[in-house]
């Protein structure tokens, strides 16, 4: 059985409980953070955690944590939990109060839960992946205007990605006039001739770690990067279409509107990103490095 964190508490996931009044059950009023684990150990924690208190920060709150805390919170639930590969979920809430209403509480003690769940084993090689044949619709980004908030008010992202789950795809890329910014829970790359492009961070997409850490492979690698609005109809244009995260790490579309991209195939920049990614996932796995992952 699965064993969580709520606020000091290591308990099992079945009797986690908030109450009624807590701001993020009532208004959505809170933050999150999905860490990827790795043979054990976090996946590029510090830049989670520096994210999550920029998160924190936007909605006016702060928490005495350390990173060491952070840090020992998640080994305490990587040691409860036997997962091989895993994520940690990991949320941020004002915390109950005594009424409802919409003024920020001068006190309230915020609620802090965080919990694990598996992800796919680790694939050897792309030829092996099940993620050949991922599809995309694009559609009006119809979320508020501070996306760069990891915030955990997502019922138009989930609408988003239902729309694509109806049209027969597998997530929407999302459209502000007349630019592409990112996924439903995925930043958004594409390639043409040779060059990796992705939109340049604003308010209206989120700075993912996984998306900066594939910048730095890149910049590592030599492989030619810019940072430039994308068009809506670039995206048809594009030799290559990535979705990347921390839990679906380096995703390539193969077709964005019924449109195939390419040859219908991952990519070979994408193919060397993907290979550059697991073999430091494998030198973590040996002990070489540590989930800082320093290139």
């Amino acid at each position: 059985m699965s064993i969580a964190y709520l606020n000091g508490h290591y308990i099992e996931l079945e009797q986690a409980k908030v109450p009624v009044l807590d701001r993020g059950f009532l208004f959505g009023d809170g933050v999150y953070e999905v860490i990827p684990v790795y043979a054990g150990n976090p996946f590029r924690l510090s830049s989670h955690i520096n994210r999550l208190r920029k998160s924190l920060a936007a909605i006016y709150m702060s928490l005495p944590q350390s990173d060491e805390d952070w840090l020992n919170l998640c080994n305490t639930l990587i040691e409860h939990n036997h997962y091989e590969n895993a994520s940690v979920y990991l949320q941020v809430t004002r915390g109950a109060y005594v009424e409802r209403h919409h003024d920020f509480p001068e006190l309230s003690e915020p609620t802090i839960f965080a919990m694990m769940s598996p992800l796919p084993p680790v694939q050897k090689s792309w030829q092996a992946t099940d993620i050949k044949d991922f599809s995309v619709i694009t559609a009006e980004d119809i979320r508020w205007q501070r996306c760069d908030i990891k915030a955990i008010t997502l019922l138009a992202n989930c609408m988003l990605r239902q729309q694509a789950l109806e049209s027969g795809a597998d997530d929407t890329i999302l459209v502000r006039n007349g630019e592409a910014s990112e996924a439903t829970s995925s930043n958004l790359f594409i390639v043409r001739d040779g060059v990796i492009i992705t939109p340049p961070l604003s308010e209206h997409l989120l700075a993912g770690v996984t998306r900066e850490f594939i910048l730095s492979l890149a910049q590592q690698h030599g492989i030619p990067y810019e940072e430039r609005p994308i068009p809506e109809h670039e995206l048809l244009l594009a030799d290559e279409v990535w979705l990347t995260s921390s839990t679906k790490e380096i995703r390539p579309v193969v077709r964005v509107n019924d449109v195939t991209i390419g040859n219908g195939e991952p990519g070979p920049v994408w193919r060397r990103m993907y290979e550059y990614y697991q073999v430091l996932k494998e030198r973590l796995y040996l002990g070489e490095i540590s989930g800082e992952a320093q290139l």
